[in-house]
């Protein structure tokens, strides 16, 4: 698609009186007495969030902060009270953008047969450090298996192992017997970091398996390697969940690893074949060193979450909130490639889903009787970057994060076809399964199970950072099942990510089906409702290992 040139002021202007001429057509039935979901709204805000001009929406771009003076602009005119810093609607969130600087990444293992230096990319790949412009340390290595430790499921792989002043040597993944949701989070770098941090170690390395290169290449991760790393910074301007006891991370393939376990009680080859017939693993001392180094560049960048609230009409509840979030922010402009076309505009993901949190906010807020408790809409940046601005929006909360009684995020609704169901990444945890089957009965979409398990979806969007600050949270995204009995859900759902999802052909050229777009807000819109008006706030299910985690 070529580049559009029409002025940012200009298209934003023709968007908003779009989207506003629309509202001049909501009507309300005699016998719901609701809003009725109008798709041409939802189709004029979709239009102009992924439009060249804002150039793919990248955090802290140009671009972006023109779609979050829409997401404002749209918030003002339905009257919303804003929810940010300093009575404003924006939430500035200031990131530290740390590169890597060219051939300083250094990776050497020493063992009884000599030194091996590895070459970056091919063998190993480092990313820019956000603490630190220059790190250098030696250090003798110890195999931990996962790097695991979960006293709920029973596993420690730091028993017994002596890390301290140490480079901790872990596999990538997790003990296949971990359920799939409860195992990402027990999985996930950040845990696996936290551990190695807390048993001493200086250094960690992990192993890319056989295993996961199923899933995606080592050359693959590697082509990404030169890209810039974000944190968001605290007030102190420290970069948030990072570690000064960690003077280098790096990624190692399979083969290059086989050094550090030369020597060793057991050969690399035998580990991962344990690990590939989900044999479980132990570790083990390791009888290699290993030098790394590298020097990195600091930027500093900012760029906003988007906030704002509908106030509930109860005396008492008014002072709860029922969130509502989705990202603004996609992935920009490619740098790799021969495409004509580079821009990223991120139509479903995630254009889509803030279109309809838009037309959700608007259904709510002109509803003759406002909902009892308070309605908050969290727009939220960097997404894409590892969930960090709801990250830092629910580490930073704007409202007491005791009084968030739910989330319910909204990330890339795929809206190709009349779906027929909804999923709710989540349900299973907290007493919002029951709460979104009954809205979605309402209007005669079903409740599916999550059809990807092994995805742990659970874990991989901004809902994620509600559910780390103990709210009940669910993500939502349209089920499989089709109203066209032509149309295979699971098919327009696997070529969607096969052929479009991140590229530059994720744009309004899809065949996107904004009837669908209103089916998906007016169940959001249910949602909100059977939440905001329910006698009880939402709570974990009894034992659930999330709310045990992280409940309030």
């Amino acid at each position: 698609m070529k580049f559009k040139l029409l002025t940012s002021a200009s298209l934003l202007s023709l968007a908003l009186l779009s989207a506003c001429g629309q509202n001049n057509q909501t009507s309300v039935t005699a016998t719901d007495k609701k809003p009725q979901v109008n798709e041409q709204n939802i189709k004029a805000h979709l239009e102009f969030l992924a439009d060249d001009t804002l150039l793919g929406r990248d955090t802290g771009s140009d671009g972006y902060q023109i779609a979050a003076n829409y997401v404002k602009s749209y918030f003002k005119q339905l009257g919303l009270t804003p929810m940010g810093e300093h009575k404003g609607f924006e939430q500035k969130v200031t990131f530290r953008k740390a590169f890597i600087e060219e051939n300083s990444a250094q990776l050497s293992v020493i063992n009884n047969d000599g030194e091996v230096a590895l070459k970056f990319k091919d063998a190993f790949i480092m990313s820019g450090d956000s603490l630190l412009t220059a790190s250098a340390i030696e250090a003798e290595t110890v195999f931990v298996g996962y790097g695991v430790v979960s006293k709920d499921f029973g596993y420690d792989d730091y028993q017994n192992i002596d890390v301290e002043g140490k480079v901790v040597v872990v596999l990538t993944g997790r003990p296949d017997d971990l359920p799939s949701e409860e195992g990402a989070h027990i999985g996930s770098g950040s845990e696996k970091l936290k551990h190695a941090v807390k048993h001493g170690a200086v250094g960690f390395i992990t192993i890319h398996t056989p295993k996961r290169d199923a899933v995606r290449t080592f050359a693959k991760t590697a082509s990404n390697a030169d890209a810039p790393r974000l944190n968001w910074l605290n007030k102190e301007g420290r970069p948030f969940g990072k570690y000064a006891e960690l003077k280098s991370v790096a990624y190692i393939s399979a083969e290059s690893a086989e050094a550090l376990f030369v020597g060793a009680e057991r050969k690399l080859t035998d580990v991962l074949s344990d690990d590939t017939k989900n044999i479980a693993i132990k570790g083990f001392a390791l009888n290699s060193s290993v030098k790394m180094a590298s020097k990195s560049r600091h930027e500093e960048i900012s760029s906003p979450n988007i906030i704002a609230a509908i106030e509930g009409s109860d005396p008492t509840l008014k002072d709860e909130y029922v969130v509502f979030s989705a990202h603004l922010d996609h992935i920009g402009v490619s740098s790799h490639g021969d495409e004509e076309d580079k821009i990223n505009n991120g139509a479903l993901d995630n254009a889509s889903g803030v279109s309809i949190l838009l037309e959700t906010a608007r259904l709510l807020s002109t509803m003759p009787e406002k909902p009892k408790r308070s309605i908050l809409f969290v727009v939220v940046t960097a997404e894409e970057k590892g969930l960090l601005g709801s990250s830092y929006f629910a580490t930073n909360p704007t409202v007491p994060v005791t009084q968030m009684v739910a989330n319910v995020n909204l990330d890339m609704p795929l809206i190709l076809y009349p779906f027929a169901d909804i999923i709710a990444f989540g349900s299973t945890h907290s007493s919002l399964g029951p709460i979104v089957a009954r809205a979605a009965e309402k209007i005669d979409l079903s409740l599916s199970d999550d059809p990807m398990p092994e995805q742990a979806l659970f874990t991989r969007s901004d809902h994620y950072s509600f559910v780390k600050a103990g709210v009940p949270s669910v993500f939502l995204m349209t089920g499989f099942q089709s109203k066209d009995p032509d149309i295979n859900g699971g098919e327009v759902f696997g070529d969607f990510f096969k052929n479009h999802y991140h590229q530059h052909s994720d744009e309004t050229t899809l065949p996107i089906r904004y009837d669908a777009a209103a089916s998906f807000a007016e169940v959001n819109m249910m949602i909100g409702l059977e939440i905001a008006n329910g006698e009880q706030r939402p709570t974990w299910n009894q034992g659930d290992f999330f709310g045990k985690t992280f409940a309030q």
